[in-house]
């Protein structure tokens, strides 16, 4: 955390106020809000201890109940209940900021988790979170002054500064999520609006906080983090009432879980990492200074992690927060204790000589995009799909990106074609990565790094980028002999014209293909020219 002071210089300014600029982790929820920064600066400071959240006992009448529906849309909920909460304007201001900040952070512009929160004396439980058409769905929306139909809202708020940016999310789904209470008082709308029923005023006294989300371990997160910071208002200092939440099949669990988990790290090992040397009970008050309970034990530090630190998820995590604490200034600077030698990986180093190379024969480079469609490596080439090892996107956004190449070609020749304008003849190339699927691979596939090149005239013939094959070759002491070099062996593919079409084989290995591209090959790319390309793998050559 970072803390700047801003003021106006004495003479210069209307203003007297001194304004200080915080920087925070993405990481730490707990300090989006006033309450949360306030207490921390407090426990680094010495002046109290961290606060000791607590769980009352849940009442049945507020629980939540999830249908079958709602698996199609956003499948996950929690809930909590904040009981005897005395607001002020500035506290009131601070609880819907930090839902905002939230939102915007670790929710995803509530994507990933919806916020909701509802004065609880307005409405009954148990309460329903259920998925409907979105016809079926009508009440009176937050600051409306009349219920409208779930569409009648969409379109409403199509143009709306701030929630038109979050309607993209349900938009497009046979149903929408919403919550209901006991009398079927609609209360929310989740990730768009609440109900205006159900709305938190200065007067509210009882706060029933509902998460709904595509991820339950974020839902739980923003959860902790909202009831944690704003119990201190209650009227019973950091207690937070659970609520059950039913899920489909009739199991529940109880929300907020606010759970307090231990850490051991070594006292030595944290300070060789971080490069101090401090014993075991300064170590320890370093770690409570920053909200994470700490005792020695021999050369064992017991660190409590509480609810509010969701972002320490490993040791590492709790020696940055000592170096923190510590004071990275005060930290000694020291020499790397390992001696090495560092270097260019051969595979790029050879990459940047033969861009040169290539450059210097007269071609232009392109960079093309990794993805492509299934067309550009199998149809437009006259192959089928499933003869070639490509790696296919699950999910692809657009047509233009459904497979990863396993090609240069397509990539060139739809530069070709988006350059028709140029004089003739047109010369580039390119040297990148392919993927292609491999079983014996960890991942299941493996990248190749591949030299493409392609001639576009009025003649292409095959003497054009033959010339640039043999200076390359020559360039990486590659001589033309089938024993020991490379030649050129005949072989036929779809993607080329017949009988103008070679395998280039390395010391009996084939390791790319050049010839005349084929003119329906052409056509496809929406190009009238002919062309001659070669494409070789560059990884054999080295």
């Amino acid at each position: 955390m970072l803390i700047k002071e801003q003021g106006d210089q004495a003479g210069t300014g209307v203003s007297e106020e001194i304004l200080y600029r915080i920087d925070i982790p993405a990481n730490r929820y707990d300090l989006l809000c006033l309450e949360g920064l306030v207490n921390g600066i407090l426990v680094f400071q010495g002046k109290k201890e961290p606060p000791a959240y607590r769980l009352a006992k849940y009442e049945d009448i507020y629980s939540l109940h999830l249908t079958p529906a709602t698996a199609q849309i956003r499948p996950y909920a929690v809930a909590a209940i904040l009981k005897g909460v005395s607001f002020t304007k500035e506290s009131y201001n601070s609880f819907i900021d930090l839902q905002d900040k939230l939102h915007q952070n670790i929710c995803r512009k509530r994507s990933l988790v919806a916020i909701g929160t509802h004065d609880l004396d307005t409405i009954h439980g148990p309460f329903v979170y259920d998925a409907l058409p979105p016809s079926e769905i009508k009440f009176r929306a937050l600051n409306q002054s009349k219920e409208m139909t779930a569409p009648e809202l969409m379109e409403l708020y199509s143009t709306h500064a701030q929630l038109k940016q979050y309607l993209g999310i349900i938009r497009d789904s046979p149903v929408y999520p919403v919550i209901k209470d006991k009398n079927g008082v609609v209360i929310s709308m989740p990730p768009i609006i609440n109900g205006d029923h159900s709305k938190i005023t200065l007067d509210t006294k009882n706060v029933f906080i509902e998460c709904t989300a595509t991820d339950l371990t974020k839902a739980i997160i923003v959860l902790d983090t909202i009831v944690c910071m704003f119990s201190e208002y209650c009227s019973s200092k950091y207690e937070v009432q659970q609520c059950k939440v039913f899920g489909p099949d009739g199991t529940y669990e109880l929300y907020p879980q606010l759970r307090y988990r231990d850490e051991l790290i070594n006292v030595d090992k944290a300070n060789n990492y971080i490069g101090i040397r401090e014993n075991g009970n300064n170590l320890a008050a370093l770690l409570s200074r920053m909200c994470l309970t700490t005792t020695h034990e021999d050369s064992t530090l017991r660190v409590r992690v509480p609810p509010t630190r969701h972002d320490v998820i490993h040791a590492c995590d709790l020696y940055e927060d000592i170096a923190i604490a510590y004071g990275y200034n005060r930290i000694e600077r020291r020499p790397c204790e390992v001696a090495t030698t560092g270097g260019q990986v051969p595979l790029n180093k050879v990459t940047e000589q033969l861009r040169q190379e290539c450059a210097h024969a007269g071609f232009t480079e392109a960079l093309t995009f990794t993805l492509c469609s299934r067309e550009d490596i199998a149809s437009k080439l006259g192959v089928k799909i499933e003869a070639v090892p490509a790696v296919h996107i699950s999910n692809p956004k657009t047509l233009e990106f459904q497979v990863v190449r396993t090609l240069l070609l397509p990539g060139l020749l739809k530069t070709l074609a988006a350059n028709k304008k140029m004089p003739l003849p047109l010369k580039l190339f390119e040297i990148s990565d392919v993927v292609l699927k491999d079983d014996k691979a960890e991942t299941g596939a493996r990248n190749e790094r591949r030299l493409c090149a392609i001639y576009c005239g009025k003649a292409a013939g095959f003497q054009y980028v033959h010339g640039l094959l043999d200076r390359v070759m020559a360039l990486l002491r590659h001589p033309w002999d089938k024993q020991t070099g490379y030649y050129l062996r005949q072989c036929d593919d779809p993607g080329y014209f017949p009988g103008r079409c070679a395998e280039v084989v390395l010391r009996g290995q084939a390791i790319g293909k050049v010839g005349v591209v084929h003119p329906d090959a052409l056509a496809a790319f929406d190009l009238s020219n002919p062309c001659s390309a070669v494409e070789i793998n560059i990884e054999p050559l080295l």
